[in-house]
């Protein structure tokens, strides 16, 4: 399945200039350690399937959901089976304002199980077998009806991980609202602002609470804190940086927002999993525009 292995990257090759790739995968072999710029979704759909990704093992039972974000280190043992492995250009929700609200889904592995909560696993499993479908229905708009189903898959998960979180402060929806209002003014900020040192004193002054309200509240609202979000945004900037040769990295450092070359170093390979060097040195000999990151009836009878 894996065919263009680069060290531990994986280049995604989509078929006829699709952003999507489906597999019906019934092979027993061993998918090494590997990450890549697509987001990946797997689903057992005959005997169960084990994943490790994210620091964890994650046993997936028959038709349980695992989706793995960008970027995220994962390895997949040698297992019998069958399962749907589904993965998506992730460009096509990071280049979209709109969107924001649902990144923190891909924030960590979201493994969605009945017992998790059965509306959220029903409507998971109804929007991957409806990939499924589409993928094979070969229609002028298939590939829109795909990410209108990722789409609502998502925002099925971000709403869930919301009201969790209200439940968990233990507050009406409508300050789950006025939180949502404020975070999303802090993201705007930082998003704005990652090239300049950003203070814990200025995001906690722009969402109008104490600093350690605000580490607290931000962390349980966005799935990370407020230094790993900062952290991750600068490393998307740098990312788009190190395309040019001319730009040595100890600047593609200070432009990003990274107070040194070390911490910027250390930083990158925590989230690419690989050095800036490295990234630099791929781009430049693969000259992808794509970066590392940086049958059918028989199916739907069986389902």
């Amino acid at each position: 399945m894996i065919k263009n292995l680069s060290g531990d990257f994986e280049t995604v090759e989509y078929e006829n200039k699709r952003f999507v790739m489906l597999y019906d995968n019934v092979q027993t072999e061993f998918y090494p350690t590997h990450w890549h710029n697509a987001i990946e979704i797997i689903m057992p759909i005959e005997n169960s399937f084990t994943v490790r990704t994210g620091g964890e093992s994650f046993s997936l039972k028959e038709r349980e959901i695992l989706i793995i974000p960008p970027r995220e280190l994962h390895t997949l043992p040698p297992q019998e089976g069958r399962r749907i492995i589904f993965q998506c250009d992730s460009s096509v929700l990071t280049d979209v304002s709109a969107l924001d609200a649902i990144k923190p889904v891909l924030a960590t592995p979201q493994h969605i199980t009945p017992e998790l909560d059965k509306t959220l696993y029903l409507r998971a499993k109804k929007a991957i077998l409806d990939i499924y479908s589409q993928y094979y229905a070969y229609s002028e708009i298939s590939d829109v009806k795909i990410y209108m189903n990722l789409i609502s898959l998502l925002v099925a998960v971000r709403e869930y991980q919301i009201e969790r979180t209200r439940i968990s402060l233990a507050c009406a929806k409508d300050k789950m609202y006025q939180y949502s209002e404020k975070f999303n003014m802090v993201l705007k900020y930082i998003d704005k602002n990652y090239m300049y040192d950003i203070s814990l004193d200025k995001l906690a002054d722009i969402a109008g609470y104490s600093k350690y309200h605000f580490s607290r509240i931000f962390k349980e609202f966005n799935s990370m804190s407020y230094l790993q979000y900062i952290n991750l945004r600068r490393t998307r900037a740098a990312e788009m940086l190190l395309l040019d040769p001319s730009i040595p990295i100890t600047e593609v450092a200070m432009r990003s927002g990274f107070s040194s070359l070390t911490t910027f170093n250390r930083i990158f390979k925590e989230i690419k999993h690989c050095t800036p060097s490295d990234y630099k040195r791929f781009y430049s000999t693969t000259g992808q525009d794509s970066l590392p990151e940086n049958a059918e009836d028989d199916f739907d009878t069986e389902i």
